[in-house]
């Protein structure tokens, strides 16, 4: 992912940048020892600082559908913020300036990374890749601190921030999808009532359906005659359902 992020900021940079034809761009760090080897006009793009973006994480899955039907699941990508320090080498500093100026130019055109100069992994996201450019640094880091690790001299640079997105390869496994209706088998014990067995509605044959109507009309004409006195008949030994009569009391003469 940060090569490919490279390549990206070398792409940019030769393509939009003025200035540029001659000029040599490197990634190595400015030390003292590398700035005494320069003998030609160059752009270093030294990534500094390396850390994720908890603003940007997200929780839960991503779940991926096809006809309907999810397939895969996989976690939310990582965001990480990749800090460069942009400096010009030059023998002389109108001449840095000037590059500068160009870079700066180069990369306030644009809110992210184009699409067309991306590559691998970072294109197959689909995502778009943030870039800020000469912003004020965080509190914890002064560019001051980084000279220093480095054991150079300070001089005019540009922080670059490019935020890019991460795929975490994290895919748990999805089971097969639903073939067979949803069935609730419900019974007694020791055999009564007897065990039955139903099928969710929606999926129901309509052979099905007219059983359960049919016996859901004999249950209607057993509850009918058992509140009109009539004996219910007795079957495997065991009585049939009673139905409790409430009786109404006739209302108090007034005294």
């Amino acid at each position: 992912m940060i090569h490919e992020v490279d390549s990206a900021l070398r792409t940019l940079i030769e393509r939009e940048a003025d200035g540029m034809r001659d000029v040599e761009i490197v990634f190595e760090a400015p030390t003292r020892e590398w700035a005494g080897r320069r003998n030609s006009p160059t752009i270093d793009v030294y990534l500094y600082d390396i850390r994720e973006d908890l603003r940007r994480r997200e929780r839960g899955m991503h779940q991926v559908y096809e006809n309907n039907v999810v397939v895969s699941r996989h976690l939310p990508p990582r965001y990480f913020k990749l800090s460069y320090l942009v400096t010009a080498w030059t023998q002389r500093p109108e001449d840095e300036h000037r590059l500068l100026s160009s870079l700066l130019t180069c990369f306030v055109r644009y809110e992210a990374l184009p699409r067309d100069v991306l590559t691998g992994p970072l294109t197959e996201l689909g995502l778009p890749i943030p870039i800020t450019i000469a912003l004020p640094p965080p509190e914890d880091r002064a560019f001051a601190d980084v000279w220093s690790a480095l054991g150079g001299e300070l001089k005019p640079s540009l922080d670059l921030v490019v935020t890019t997105p991460m795929d975490s390869g994290q895919r748990p496994h999805v089971g097969p999808p639903v073939q067979k209706p949803m069935e609730i088998t419900m019974g007694g014990v020791a055999g009564w009532p007897g065990t039955e067995t139903k099928t969710s509605p929606a999926d129901r044959s309509d052979a099905t359906a007219s059983e359960g109507d049919a016996k859901s009309d004999s249950d209607e004409q057993s509850t009918a005659s058992t509140s009109a006195g009539s004996t219910p008949a007795k079957t495997g030994g065991r009585p049939g359902p009673r139905v409790a009569m409430a009786r109404k009391r006739p209302p108090k003469k007034a005294t």
